[in-house]
């Protein structure tokens, strides 16, 4: 329906259009994901500045037409995550955040508990910025993700065989079956050590500021536990989780 639309959301992606506008790939509190057009914004005396480059989280003003872009006619800031985007590590994390939200809601369906939780991830990524190492970003990265299929309903089961219900003996994960499997289940899974099942079941359980933390080994598996999940269910292919 044609009309204002306001809304607080999320800048995912911002490309440059035409002479001196951008189109935008925002996610939205109240309407998914959405794509704007931005007129006039790369121009010296632009009225919003630079508040529409990603990662800014901020108070939209839109106006929907007949056509798929809506059109943006105010941007408020509410965090620009300034500390972030002076660390490669962080920015590179909200980056591939920002790429996972895109691609698993991809629709214009609202998700308040995913804005949410992308909100949240960003502002951690701007409060740790410049005091991660490479693990801790990876798991937290990875936390993110799981409590992202969560909110998509892809969650893996982790309590009991995912083909037979077995309580004991599970020793693989199959992105098939959509979860652990036990050892009589176990054709066609990858092997999943008990400390990488425990990691995903702790970071299910807990928030996210509080991600646990594991050894890198252990986290390859669980990002190939995710990949599978999505590629299987989704039929998507995330990038990594953290960069090499």
């Amino acid at each position: 329906m044609a009309g204002q639309v306001r809304t607080e959301a999320v800048v995912l992606r911002s490309m440059r259009y035409g002479e001196a506008d951008r189109i935008l790939h925002v996610y939205t509190l109240h309407r998914g994901r959405v794509s704007a057009i931005a007129k006039g914004v790369r121009r010296a005396r632009s009225r919003f500045g630079g508040r529409l480059e990603p990662f800014f989280r901020l108070q939209l003003e839109l106006h929907e037409g007949r056509g798929e872009l809506l059109t943006v006619t105010g941007a408020h800031t509410v965090d620009a995550h300034a500390r972030l985007r002076g660390d490669a590590r962080a920015l590179d994390g909200a980056s591939r955040a920002c790429d996972a939200v895109g691609r698993l809601f991809e629709t214009s369906e609202p998700h308040p508990a995913v804005f949410h939780l992308l909100c949240r991830q960003l502002a951690l990524l701007d409060e740790r910025a410049g005091s991660h190492g490479a693990a801790g970003a990876w798991g937290e990265a990875l936390a993110f993700r799981l409590k992202l299929l969560l909110a998509a309903g892809l969650a893996p089961q982790l309590g009991a065989c995912a083909n037979c219900g077995a309580r004991e003996h599970l020793v693989g994960f199959s992105g098939a079956a959509g979860g652990v499997v036990c050892s009589a289940c176990e054709a066609g899974s990858f092997g999943l050590t008990q400390e990488a099942h425990v990691f995903m079941t702790e970071a299910l359980g807990r928030a996210l500021s509080e991600a646990p933390e594991a050894s890198e080994p252990v986290l390859r598996q669980v990002e190939r536990a995710i990949s599978a999940t999505v590629e299987h269910h989704a039929h998507v292919r995330l990038a990594p989780a953290a960069a090499a």
